[in-house]
């Protein structure tokens, strides 16, 4: 029997879905899916989900600046079926951005970004498009909305590989921007946006144990 609770909640964490074999929970901006440099712990959602769950192992993350879905196994051995499911591409994650500019034609216009990444070492933790030794990158994309006055557009975005920072400097790379990205934006430029404009919406994977599609969403507050 599989069950659907949500249990756990502090004053900037909520859980979406947790059973006997995973956790997933709403990070907000601005907090760190683990634990960072030198093994501090404090303020990463990871060591608040390991209060609930002491069995709680990363499956993924999502930059300290995204908001939005991220899961967490329960145990090793389900830790290493959903690091599967990634490899082959089992799971999607759609996440919802916006951009400077205008991106498409219309509503409903989509395409795909096709573009190598490597890391940015003189600069990191900077990614950059690298033709010559990047790793294989594709992210596709669709408009959600645009404004009127064409300063942004809302876009769904899919991204078919995980490199880091992919989804931001892919769309750096095509001339829009995610707004509020303070990391690849341009010096002396002021943000439009108190955060990064980018959400995890959604996140769907095939139950192990009853082999049911299990899709869980989070809507953007943006």
């Amino acid at each position: 029997m599989i069950e659907q609770k949500t249990c756990l909640s502090t004053d900037w964490l909520s859980s979406l879905y947790s059973d006997e074999i995973c956790i997933a929970v709403d990070k907000p901006p601005g907090r760190l899916s683990v634990p960072g440099r030198g093994g501090l712990a404090e303020g990463s959602v990871a060591q608040q989900v390991q209060q609930q769950w002491p069995d709680a192992l990363t499956v993924h993350r999502l930059d300290m600046a995204t908001s939005g879905v991220l899961l967490f196994a329960r145990g090793s051995t389900w830790q290493r079926h959903f690091s599967s499911q990634f490899e082959q591409r089992r799971i999607v994650k759609t996440y919802i951005a916006i951009v400077t500019g205008r991106l498409g034609n219309q509503v409903g216009d989509s395409g795909r970004i096709d573009l190598p990444l490597a890391a940015d070492w003189p600069n990191r933790p900077r990614q950059r498009v690298d033709n010559n030794n990047g790793k294989p990158s594709q992210t596709l994309w669709r408009v959600v909305a645009h404004d009127p006055l064409d300063c942004w557009t809302r876009v769904e975005l899919e991204p078919l590989t995980g490199r880091s920072h992919q989804l931001r400097v892919h769309l750096l790379a095509i001339g829009h921007p995610i707004i509020g990205d303070a990391l690849y934006g341009k010096l002396g430029q002021e943000s439009p946006a108190p955060r990064l404009m980018l959400h995890a919406r959604s996140l769907g994977f095939f139950h192990p144990l009853s082999g049911a599609r299990v899709v869980i969403e989070s809507p953007a507050r943006f």
